[in-house]
């Protein structure tokens, strides 16, 4: 079974815990991603900000985007997964807290990024499709 080292993009691109969100927003908006992991000086992971995040914890508070920065909305430790995990515990993983990507970990070493797509391009359509059901339940 593949590792999310066989499946993950590992040209990753973060934004710095330093950056304001316009910053961050615009990078999104290059990347065409509506997330991207926040590394610190040292890095190292410390968390990840979704447009979501800046939606609902700035814009929705009347708070200016250029004036909060990315490490502000990093809010404990972030949802990862080891670059020797298989497939199926990425699966997991993703499922149990209803996210479509992951930020793949070595060490402590930020190595990629691994989204629902790579893993359904590795594996046959049926665990992938409870999957998405499972992430995109509203509870």
């Amino acid at each position: 079974m593949p590792t999310a080292r066989d499946i993950m993009t590992s040209d990753v691109s973060c934004v710095r815990e330093q950056d304001d969100l316009r910053t961050a927003a615009r990078r999104m908006a290059d990347l065409g991603v509506g997330s991207l992991p926040i590394c610190g000086a040292d890095k190292r992971l410390k968390g990840m900000l979704t447009d979501r995040d800046i939606i609902v914890k700035v814009l929705a508070e009347g708070r200016d985007p250029g004036s909060v920065t990315a490490g502000e909305l990093a809010q404990g430790e972030a949802v990862t997964i080891g670059a020797d995990d298989d497939a199926a515990e990425i699966l997991r993983t993703m499922g149990k807290h209803k996210v479509r990507r992951l930020p793949v970990i070595d060490g402590h070493d930020l190595v990629g990024i691994v989204a629902v797509a790579d893993v359904a391009r590795s594996l046959p359509d049926r665990p992938v499709g409870d999957l998405i059901e499972a992430i995109s339940e509203h509870g």
